[in-house]
Parts: structure tokens; C-alpha cells; sequence
């Protein structure tokens, strides 16, 4: 009864006009469908079963000091809900399933969403499109098996829309009330309601927003339902069940070789969550070309790997066999004969060859092609998505509730003449300092414990070459496991474990500072993370890598006098082939272990959290409970969850363009995790999150600066990769400047890349204690031999090899940069068929504006034709002023 009475009163508030025969008689149907006694539990319904639920508030009963509070605010806030229009229907906590929840279900009845979607600007259709979708190409055809079928790729058909006005409902393609707003407008509406209603005035203030409230735990959730279970079909009165579709069609391992269902996605979830799935699968399609050419240099690699001049001669007995080697720690270290790394040259030669430069000039001009591509992709798709006319979401615009509890002062806002809080810089000044130390800070503990790791491979390398030389049974595993690689992947792994260590800690730090500095708007939050979170990231994983890539084994010195870490543990050497195998195993092992650690945790975090909540109810099975009840027990994708998928998405690049130089099969590995991510994100989002409240945006926002950022500083690392840390460049110095060998070039280059040391001019404190029947040893560097007059300095062809080095990255760089202008330039942001069709859709938008106007004048101005004439001529003189200026 008091149900009835508050709807009642709803009506008045929004002055309900008589219901049209058609919606009345629909009523009438769907409640001859329905039994009050079983009403299913699956249900999306109001008791009545005819009122669709839009959103779910939830709250428990506690017996704490600020009980009262709550549920005074709990009142004040659902009274208000009422007097917008919206509808609500309590379920008492007696007839939940753990007996101590209550459920607020909220309706937005008809003159509530005609009403929002004005002030929201929601566009609606007004007509069916008469512009074709794109044609099949004959390549489509090839594509067939990973098609979707037609009704799931596109589930509705195109319209010309426009923005909807509630006194213009004629002129809009309304077959049915209750279906023309789709639940994720629907959601929308609401949700746009909860964040302003107010709840109360504290402390002389006005308090409102749903936010606040879940914040003070005043209500513990508030979502909207999901259409109904992911294993079966809704029945009747249900509408269809987009989420069952979509677990059918979308979020199944066994489909990951079809395409998404976007338009589906960006219905249910809404076009925020929508363009992120579009970006990872266009990311995921473009890595499929650098991965096949990847792929065919690793496998030029491998077949080149047994006739490679340079391994031939390391393995060979009587060449590599009889160089002798300086010790590579002092004392500890014995003497070594270079064929000892027969199998470690062999390894560097399968991504140290000369498709490696090849690769970086070709991964250069690959990701200008991606992001190039990428902006006419999310062009299409703001045409495609009705977003060509977006304006900033308001829910990010909105004010913080922690913002205004924290202010003390009002200004004038010059755009609305409002007052409203304000906070003057020199109150948040501490903060931001506060803010960027403790950054700088964790920042600096990342180069620590880079440091630590280093020094534990220095500490280690002569316990393992010590170990390895005493032990007679490790002799057959000398020949793949030198000191040098032991000492590599033991240290690699254990600074990915110290990397995942650091990121779990620093996520709950990033977030309680970018609290402490009270953001304005949940934008100025969004962004303020992003940043700290992206640069510790980017520190955090790549340092390790940039170290091996441009400092390993560069100031080590020679012989007699090498540089030391804090004077006591000599610097690292890099293998005789040179650091790009040692630098391909860092990035492998924390690439590969970062995707699978990452996947595990997002599919099995979500799974034991939601079985855990079951099992603390009263019953196990899912099916024995409401509806709304099954989505509060899953857990919440959060406001940030988006953002963690797209800084992974973000790091994930890095790792293919900054170093890509060093492993070519690091598009292939992250095309595999792609594929598996997509799905993973699919699986979780319909199985195991509640569904998220719809929100538009337009792009991937502040992550494509952060991209093409990425995209430059690649060139300039692959460039130094390729000359400083790939063996490359000598080799090609030796082969045109210095081979003497006409029929074979680099015969010869192994002996001419080491320098010869004199035994005897080793200090008494680095040299081994026993004495030998040799008095030099060989160490890799350009420098005169002992018996020169400028002997161990520099001599010529360091200083060739040096400056051939340096030209390659001058002209590396200019190449491709000039290639990306070009082709950035040649490439338009917005394709020239999707610019037709906006202007087309503009065009026939005015048209069909211009005669719904003209239609509805000439029924005011009846018979009066001199006046029918007259505002005839005006419209068609606004509308052909319109056509000319599209």
C-alpha cells in the first residue's frame, strides 16, 4: 500500500500525462504474465513484475554509535530519490539470503528518463540509416572463421540519431517505452541521480552523492543489475539476456580466435569500457604483423646459428680452444679458454645477427603505422558510436565529495555564477611536495634494489665460478651453463621478484597520496594516478633492463685497472659475444613472468573472492537466491579497475618497442597473452564483476600521450641497442675496414676483437695465486698490447668502431623519424568515408528536424497561409544554409 501511495505521489511530483493505449495495454499483458506467488528468483522486476529494477543499493543494519546517523541519512537521501521521480521498493532483510542485508531497488520510471536523457544529451534514433555498413573485401571471406554471426556482431540496426528532447517524443522512433532507453542508459540516468541527490545538511553544509555515502558506509553497495545468469537464456517476462549472449559469444577461451562483439559490449557496459576492448583488440591484430616478422628473423637467426663465422671460430678447438681468457673476478676466478662460451655465442647469434637491424628499423616504422592507424580506428568508432558531438563526462567532471569536506572557502564560478568550494593552492602546496618525495622517493628505492641485485650477481658470479671450476661433475654442464648465464637468470628472477614486491606496496601508497592531495574532480584523480603510477611503473620494470642494455660491461675498465662498486667488487663484464643474450634473458623472464602472474591473479582473485562470499551465506548455490542478492555477492570492478587494465596494456608496449631490438619474439609473447587477456578480461567482467554503471568517453584519453611519448624515446633505445649493446657494428667495421680475408671477410674477427694482457702486469691482489705456463690473456676491448709504446690505451679501431657507432644512431634515427612525419602526414586522422558519412548524417539529421518543425507548424498555424508561407521560407532557407556550410 505505502508502495502504491509513493508512486502516487511520484506522478504529481513529475505531472505523469494519461498513459497512451498502446503502453497501457502492454501493461496489461505483462501482468497477466506474471504470478505474484512465483515470481521468479532470476527476476529484473519490481514485485509487480511490470516495473524494470534499474539500480540496487544495499545496506546492513550495525548497532554502532553512528547508527542513527545513517539511517537518518539513509532517509533523507530515499525521500529525495522519491521526489525526482524515481521509484524505490525495500527488501527486508528478512528475506535475504544471510538475514541481514537489506535491498533498495530503484525504478526510473518514463517521465524520469525522457526527462535525464535531455539533460544528459543522450542521443536517440530518429530514423533507420540509408548509408550501407561496409562491404565485404575478398579477403573477408578468408577471415570467415573468426567472424561472428551478423545479429551478435551487430545486434541493432544503424539510425540517424539526434539528441533527445522530451517535447519532441514524436519525431523519435518509440515502439515500446519500456525498451527504447537501453539498461545501460537506463543505469546511467540513475546513477546520474544518486550522485547529486542530497542526503542532509552536516556542519552547515548540504551533503549529497552516493558516493559519499558508500564512503561513510552508509549504504555498503550500489550497482546496477546484470540482465540475468551468464548460463541460460532469461525467460519470459525477462528481456533477452545480453549477458548470457555475451558469455556465449564473447567471454569463452575456446573463441579466442573469433572477433568481439563490440557494439554488444559497448550496449551492455557502456562506450568507456567499450573503447577499451576495441583498443586491445586493434593492438592485439596489429601485433600479429610484428610478431610474423619477428618470428621469421628469430628463425633466420636459428638457421644461421651453425654457419656463423664468429661462433666457428669460438668453438673451434685450435682458435677459440687456444685463447686464453683474463679472469673475470679477482683471485676467485681462474683463467678460461674462450670455447668455454662455444654455446652462449651460439645462443647470442639467434638475436644478435643482421636482421636485428633490419627489425629495429621495421618496429620503428610499425608503431607510427599502429598509432596512426589507431587514430582513424577511434575516428570510425566515434562516428559508429554517436561520440562525434561528445562533451566531457559529467560524472568525471564532477566535484569530489573528500574535495568539498575539505574546503573551507567559496568562489564565484565564472561559467554557472555559482558558489561553490574552492581550496587556494598554498593549502594543497604541502601536499604536492609531500606528494612528489614520496615518488621521488620509491623511485630511487627502485634503483636500490636495482643496485643490491647487481651487486648480489658482482658476489655471486665468483661463488659460481669457483663452484663450477672445483666440481669434476659439472663439467658437462659448463658447456650450457656458464658462470655468466647462471649468474644472469639467478639474478634476473630475483629482481622480478623484488620488481612485483615494490608494485605491490607502491599501488596502495600511489593511492592514499593521490588522496592526501584532495583532487578537484575524479578526473584530476584519474590523471594525478596516472602519472605516478605510470613513472614508478616504467622505472620499476624497465630499469633493470635499460642497466643491462647501456651501462653492463661499458666502464669496466681493463686488466690491472678496473673500476670497482664502492671500491670493492669489480665491475661486470659482458660476454665475449657481447650483452644483448644477457639483456634478452632479463627482458624475457620479466616480460613472460609479469603476463602470466598477472592473468593467474586477475582470473583467480576475483574467483576465490566471490566463493568466498557465497560460502559465507547460507547457501552455496547461486541459483537459490534473487537476483540482485547474486550480484551483490560478485565483486566490484571499482572505479579504477579500467585504469590497471590499461597501464598493464601500456607496460606491455614498453616492453615490445623499447627493447624489441634484443628479442624479436617479444611481439609474438605478447600477441599469446593478448589473446588470452582479452578473453580473461571478458571472462571476469561477465562472470565474476558486477556490472560496472555505463559511462562514454571518446578515446583512450590520457594513455595515447603516454604512447606516442613511448613511441619516440623506442627509436632513440633501439638505435643504442643496436650500436652499443648488439655486436653488429664492429663486426661491420671489421668487415670493411679491416678484414684482410678476400674469399672468407670475417675470418679473423674473434682474435682481432680481443686486446692481449701481460700476466705479469696484473696487481698482486686481482691475479690468481697459481702460476701458469702462459703470460698473456685476452680480454674484449680495442687497446694497444703490452709490448706498444701506448700500450692498453685506445688504439685506432676503438675510436673507428666508436664513431661508426655513433653515425648509426644519427642516421638510424633520422630515417625513421622521417619516415614516421611521412607517413603520419600521408595518413589522415579521420578516414575520408567516415567524414562522407558524417556529413550525411548531419545533413539528413537537419532534414528530418527541418519537416518534423515544419509539420508541427503548419498544425498550429492551421489555414493561415500568407503565415504558413512565410515560416515555410525561413526553415528552408535555414535548412539549405545548413547543407551549404556541411
Amino acid at each position: 500500500m505505502s508502495e502504491s501511495l509513493s508512486s502516487r505521489e511520484t506522478s504529481f511530483l513529475i505531472n505523469e500525462e494519461t498513459m497512451p493505449a498502446k503502453r497501457y495495454n502492454l501493461f496489461l499483458r505483462r501482468r497477466l504474465m506474471f504470478q505474484r506467488n512465483q515470481q521468479s528468483k532470476d527476476s529484473i522486476f519490481f514485485r509487480d513484475g511490470i516495473r524494470q529494477i534499474d539500480f540496487v543499493l544495499s545496506y546492513v543494519d550495525d548497532i554502532k554509535k553512528d547508527s542513527e546517523l545513517k539511517a537518518e541519512r539513509r532517509k533523507e537521501f530515499e525521500k529525495n530519490l522519491r521526489k525526482t521521480g524515481l521509484e524505490l521498493e525495500i527488501e527486508d532483510k528478512r528475506d535475504s539470503e544471510d538475514g541481514r542485508t537489506y535491498f533498495v531497488k530503484i525504478h526510473a520510471p518514463w517521465e524520469v528518463l525522457v526527462t535525464y536523457a535531455e539533460v544528459l544529451g543522450i542521443k536517440m534514433p530518429i530514423k533507420e540509416s540509408d548509408i550501407p555498413r561496409p562491404k565485404h573485401t575478398p579477403i573477408s571471406y578468408v577471415l570467415g572463421p573468426v567472424r561472428l554471426p551478423q545479429n551478435v556482431k551487430y545486434p541493432h540496426p544503424e539510425y540517424f540519431t539526434a539528441q533527445f528532447s522530451r517535447h519532441r517524443q514524436e519525431l523519435f522512433l518509440i515502439e515500446d517505452q519500456a525498451t527504447f532507453f537501453p539498461s545501460s542508459s537506463r543505469n546511467r540516468i540513475v546513477y546520474y541521480i544518486l550522485s547529486r541527490c542530497p542526503f542532509g545538511i552536516e556542519d552547515g553544509k548540504k551533503r549529497f552523492g552516493i558516493e559519499r555515502l558508500l564512503t561513510s558506509n552508509t549504504y555498503s553497495s550500489a550497482y546496477p543489475l546484470h540482465d540475468g545468469q551468464y548460463w541460460k537464456p532469461s525467460e519470459p517476462p525477462n528481456p533477452a539476456n545480453e549477458r548470457y549472449i555475451l558469455r556465449k559469444n564473447w567471454a569463452r577461451f575456446s573463441y579466442f580466435y573469433k572477433e568481439q562483439p563490440l557494439d554488444l559490449i559497448k550496449n551492455y557496459y557502456g562506450e568507456k569500457i567499450g573503447i577499451y576492448f576495441v583498443f586491445l583488440g586493434y593492438y592485439t591484430e596489429m601485433l600479429f604483423f610484428a610478431a610474423i616478422v619477428g618470428l621469421a628473423c628469430f628463425i633466420y637467426g636459428l638457421l644461421s646459428m651453425e654457419h656463423n663465422a664468429c661462433s666457428m671460430e669460438i668453438c673451434d678447438p685450435e682458435i677459440g680452444g687456444q685463447m686464453i681468457m683474463c679472469p673475470l673476478c679477482d683471485q676467485v676466478c681462474d683463467y678460461w679458454r674462450l670455447n668455454s662460451t662455444c654455446l652462449a655465442s651460439k645462443f647470442s647469434h639467434l638475436f644478435d645477427n643482421e636482421s636485428t637491424v633490419f627489425f629495429a628499423i621495421f618496429m620503428g616504422i610499425w608503431v607510427t603505422l599502429f598509432l596512426e592507424f589507431w587514430k582513424q580506428r577511434q575516428a570510425r568508432l566515434e562516428y559508429e558510436w554517436d561520440l562525434v558531438d561528445f562533451e566531457e563526462e559529467q560524472q568525471q567532471l564532477q566535484l569530489r565529495p573528500e574535495f568539498e569536506a575539505m574546503c573551507k572557502h567559496r568562489k564565484l564560478n565564472a561559467v554557472t555564477k555559482e558558489m561553490e568550494p574552492y581550496m587556494p593552492l598554498y593549502t594543497r602546496i604541502p601536499w604536492y611536495c609531500f606528494s612528489g618525495a614520496t615518488v621521488t622517493l620509491w623511485m630511487s628505492l627502485v634503483v636500490t634494489s636495482m643496485v643490491a641485485v647487481i651487486v648480489y650477481r658482482l658476489s655471486v658470479f665468483a661463488t659460481f665460478a669457483s663452484f663450477m671450476e672445483s666440481d669434476a661433475s659439472l663439467k658437462q654442464v659448463k658447456s650450457f651453463l656458464t658462470p655468466q648465464i647462471a649468474t644472469s637468470l639467478t639474478g634476473s628472477c630475483l629482481n622480478f621478484i623484488v620488481i612485483l614486491i615494490l608494485n605491490f606496496f607502491y599501488e596502495r601508497i600511489s593511492a592514499w597520496i593521490t588522496k592526501m592531495e584532495i583532487p578537484r574532480t575524479y578526473q584530476e584523480y584519474e590523471s594525478s594516478l596516472t602519472l605516478k603510477m605510470f613513472l614508478f611503473q616504467f622505472v620499476n620494470f624497465y630499469s633493470a633492463c635499460f642497466y643491462v642494455a647501456f651501462f653492463k660491461g661499458k666502464f669496466v675498465g681493463y686488466p690491472g685497472e678496473y673500476t670497482y662498486l664502492f671500491n670493492e667488487w669489480r665491475g661486470e663484464e659482458c660476454d665475449p659475444g657481447g650483452c644483448l643474450i644477457e639483456l634478452t634473458t632479463q627482458l624475457t623472464i620479466i616480460m613472460t613472468g609479469k603476463q602470466i602472474f598477472g592473468n593467474v591473479k586477475e582470473a583467480i582473485y576475483p574467483l576465490a573472492l566471490n566463493w568466498w562470499r557465497r560460502r559465507k551465506a547460507r547457501t552455496n548455490s547461486e541459483k537459490l537466491y534473487s537476483r540482485w542478492e547474486q550480484d551483490h555477492d560478485l565483486e566490484s570492478f571499482g572505479p579504477l579497475g579500467l585504469f590497471y587494465e590499461y597501464l598493464e596494456t601500456v607496460i606491455q608496449f614498453g616492453f615490445v618497442t623499447l627493447f624489441v631490438a634484443s628479442f624479436p619474439l617479444a611481439p609474438l609473447l605478447a600477441l599469446i597473452n593478448n589473446i588470452v587477456e582479452i578473453r580473461v578480461d571478458a571472462w571476469k567482467l561477465t562472470t565474476q564483476y558486477r556490472r560496472t554503471v555505463a559511462s562514454k568517453a571518446h578515446s583512450i584519453g590520457v594513455w595515447q600521450d603516454i604512447l606516442y611519448g613511448m613511441a619516440v624515446l623506442s627509436v632513440a633505445t633501439n638505435a643504442f641497442i643496436v650500436a652499443f649493446t648488439s655486436d653488429i657494428i664492429p663486426r661491420l667495421v671489421y668487415y670493411y675496414a679491416y678484414s684482410t680475408n678476400a674469399t672468407q671477410p670475417m675470418r679473423g674477427y674473434v682474435n682481432n676483437s680481443l686486446s692481449v694482457f701481460l700476466i705479469a702486469d696484473f696487481p698482486n691482489h686481482t691475479a690468481p695465486s697459481e702460476t701458469r705456463d702462459f703470460i698473456t690473456c685476452r680480454y674484449r676491448d680495442y687497446r694497444h698490447p703490452p709490448d706498444d709504446e701506448n700500450k692498453y690505451f685506445h688504439n685506432m679501431q676503438f675510436w673507428h668502431v666508436l664513431a661508426a657507432k655513433m653515425t648509426f644512431i644519427i642516421v638510424m634515427e633520422h630515417v625513421v623519424f622521417l619516415v614516421k612525419f611521412l607517413l603520419a602526414w600521408m595518413i589522415p586522422d579521420v578516414p575520408k568515408d567516415v567524414v562522407e558519412r558524417i556529413k550525411r548524417e548531419k545533413l539528413m539529421t537537419i532534414k528530418i528536424l527541418h519537416d518534423f518543425e515544419l509539420n508541427k507548424l503548419k498544425e498550429n498555424l492551421g489555414i493561415n497561409s500568407d503565415e504558413l508561407a512565410k515560416h515555410v521560407m525561413i526553415e528552408e532557407n535555414k535548412a539549405q544554409l545548413a547543407k551549404s556550410t556541411i
